[in-house]
């Protein structure tokens, strides 16, 4: 039997599909709330420095800002600092969070899509292409669709997250919403801890179903709980007692028919480990913990 040698031709083609294959795969991105509390979005426990170094010598790809680190209230010379810093250190920056309002979800949250340039400008000294926005009324869609159309011109997209006492807080809400606004770079940020709060169907079905909307992937995990030692409001199901656990802990969310469907979907994007262990456990442990956890759930080859 005769060998067959490559051609320089076949040659080429396979360094091009290369990395195309490469990147057809999930990363692990390390969100900066890691270091904050659950009930204060302001302050980080934390330096920038310390996080980049958690995430680097734990396998993490990128970084999530948020506005604890860095926003749009930030100096411009700080903010290419950190971004300087996290290029160094052979990190990304998976999403960018631009204030204290949107995380915070509150009635100033919309605000961002009224004025999106400063955020916009954010992204792109991160060298980022997605961003955080949040939607409260219906009012909010047609600012959804302006600042989509604004952010489309300079190649960025525009998510929101899954989330309690939000237009996003049902499955139906979100889909509703994300065709209402029906822009290529608005999307989602996928978090079923708050569709598990809110009494929402969150596994494999749920991923499939909003597969052309899926931009981002947060993951946190709660146990509920009627003694609870913490709790979240929803307008679904009023006050949700809980306690905070691991992503590695079982009685929360069903990790493992949640990445089902993202492998079934054949999703590519950041898996962002975006829990808040500020005062419930060491972020060192929990990030580590998180991170063995996870990763193999990203390649695994199960149905």
């Amino acid at each position: 039997m005769i060998a067959l040698r490559p051609t320089r031709r076949h040659l080429l083609t396979l360094a091009t599909l290369t990395p195309l294959m490469a990147a057809k795969r999930m990363k692990m991105s390390l969100s900066v709330r890691v270091a904050e509390a659950f009930d204060n979005k302001e302050k980080s426990t934390k330096t920038i420095d310390e996080l980049i170094a958690l995430a680097k010598s734990n396998g993490y790809e990128a970084l999530c800002m948020r506005a604890s680190q860095a926003g749009t209230h930030t100096p411009p010379e700080r903010i290419e600092e950190i971004a300087s810093k996290i290029k160094a250190a052979g990190l990304a920056v998976s999403m960018i969070t631009g204030d204290f309002a949107v995380p915070s979800n509150n009635d100033k949250g919309p605000e961002c899509l009224r004025r999106i340039t400063p955020y916009l400008d954010l992204a792109d000294r991160f060298h980022s292409k997605l961003i955080r926005i949040c939607m409260k009324k219906d009012d909010d869609i047609q600012w959804a669709q302006r600042a989509s159309d604004e952010a489309r011109e300079r190649g960025i997209r525009l998510a929101h997250q899954s989330h309690c006492s939000s237009l996003f807080e049902t499955v139906e809400g979100a889909e509703r919403v994300l065709k209402a606004v029906g822009r290529p770079n608005f999307g989602l940020i996928y978090e079923p801890a708050n569709w598990l709060i809110s009494g929402q169907p969150y596994g494999r079905a749920t991923v499939v179903r909003l597969r052309p909307y899926l931009f981002n992937f947060y993951i946190q995990n709660h146990h509920l709980t009627p003694s609870g030692k913490a709790f979240v409001d929803t307008w679904t199901k009023g006050r949700v007692p809980l306690d905070h656990i691991g992503v590695w802990e079982k009685g929360g969310v069903d990790a493992e028919d949640v990445f089902a469907g993202l492998r079934a979907v054949g999703y590519s994007g950041y898996i962002t480990v975006h829990q808040a262990f500020g005062n419930v456990m060491p972020v060192e442990e929990a990030v580590r913990k998180s991170y063995r956890y996870l990763q193999p759930l990203t390649l695994a080859k199960r149905s």
